[in-house]
């Protein structure tokens, strides 16, 4: 075997490994997500190894799409609004999983400041809308006056009713210009939240996830399925509609909305000219200066 053959065979073994640790990654985020389930069970009725070949499969064209966007200099707002614990954060994980942070970024703002509570309702989320060649995905948007201001109280019933007229005819100027909006709502049962919630309370690392609002949610949950029927009643509009994702089972919901997604987008794959590394240049003359040892991070494992 020639020392060109041997230099590829060790570059596919690389590859190999490097394609193990990505799944190794996945894994890690189902783990994590499966924590303290009753008797160790999945909770999917779709088996491990098929979800991981559709995920990574769907993974992949997402990158396409992304070259598409970046290439076309389009813009991609995609809008995630449920209940607490419907698994919007896992979707969204899921998505911008194997992109490139630089196109695809995640918008989730905290409650507004005193400044911005004196704004134009809609002056944040407008700011966090994106350019050419950019996806935003918003945890959360400019719906929160329509869920959680409305049903605790957080606004007035003028500036709630103010909302629900005003945002289909902000949305159609946003496509005007240009931006593909897209708007997804995470369904769960009552049974699947309380489920949710009380594995939260039991997992010392995702109990930063609830918070008093989150609970108050739970007490509140039939204010907040009637504002939910509200708001999908007046805001799903041609040019923007609503799409409702069934989350009680979290594997199916990343798969469907994935797929969903993919397929509101005429996107299309890009050729890209083949890539070849320069050889690196080497100088007789350069001499690597060493490293304190008191530098290096301990090599615990």
């Amino acid at each position: 075997m020639t020392s060109k053959h041997k230099e590829m065979d060790e570059w596919y073994r690389r590859a190999r490994e490097e394609i193990l640790d990505s799944m190794d990654e996945e894994l890690e985020m189902e783990l994590d997500d499966g924590r303290l389930t009753a008797d160790g069970e999945e909770g999917s009725s779709i088996p491990r190894n098929v979800y991981f070949k559709e995920l990574f499969r769907l993974q992949g064209e997402l990158v396409k799409l992304q070259d598409w966007v970046v290439t076309n200099k389009m813009k991609v707002a995609i809008l995630f609004e449920g209940r607490d614990s419907a698994g919007k954060g896992g979707a969204i994980k899921r998505i911008t999983q194997r992109l490139n942070p630089r196109v695809c970024k995640v918008v989730a703002l905290p409650a507004p400041n005193e400044r911005e509570r004196t704004q134009w309702y809609f002056q944040r989320y407008i700011s966090q809308l994106p350019a050419g060649g950019e996806i935003a995905l918003f945890d959360r948007s400019w719906y929160n006056r329509a869920g959680v201001e409305k049903v605790m109280g957080f606004c007035t019933k003028k500036e709630y009713e103010e909302f629900l007229r005003t945002v289909p005819d902000l949305e159609r100027m946003m496509i005007s210009s240009g931006i593909i909006l897209i708007k997804y709502w995470f369904s769960i049962s009552d049974d699947e939240q309380y489920s949710r919630f009380m594995m939260r309370i039991h997992d010392p690392l995702k109990q930063w996830k609830l918070s008093p609002i989150d609970l108050e949610a739970r007490r509140l949950w039939e204010a907040y399925t009637k504002a939910k029927e509200t708001m999908l009643e007046r805001t799903s509009i041609p040019e923007a509609p609503w799409w409702v994702v069934a989350a009680n089972d979290k594997k199916k919901a990343r798969l469907n909305c994935i797929s969903h997604l993919l397929a509101q987008i005429p996107y299309k794959e890009i050729d890209h000219p083949a890539i070849k590394l320069p050889a690196r240049v080497h100088n007789p003359d350069y001499l690597r200066g060493p490293v304190p040892p008191e530098m290096y991070v301990p090599d615990l494992y």
